[in-house]
């Protein structure tokens, strides 16, 4: 499994690989967020990649997202979300 931290987002479907995977929000904290816990369909071997792709909506208060409108982008084409945050693994 992994743990992401996230604040004020709707996550819709988590696939992995491909694959759909399982995922569930834990407990809010106060200054942390709420940590979004996904389940990979599939054991993952050592040293294997995932690819982990997470359909979502962010509002105006998800404070650790930032976006780029494409203006701002070298393609000036398409919009680019950024976090500035660390992922966890369990």
């Amino acid at each position: 499994s992994q743990v992401l931290d996230t604040r004020d987002v709707q996550v819709f479907k988590v696939t992995v690989n491909g694959q759909d995977a399982q995922f569930a929000f834990g407990q809010k904290h106060s200054f942390k967020g709420t940590p979004l816990e996904i389940t990979f369909p599939n054991e993952l071997r050592r040293g294997q990649e995932a690819i982990v792709e997470i359909s979502f909506e962010s509002s105006p208060q998800s404070s650790a997202l930032q976006w780029f409108t494409p203006e701002q982008t070298s393609g000036k084409k398409h919009p680019f979300l950024f976090s500035q945050c660390q992922v966890e693994f369990i």
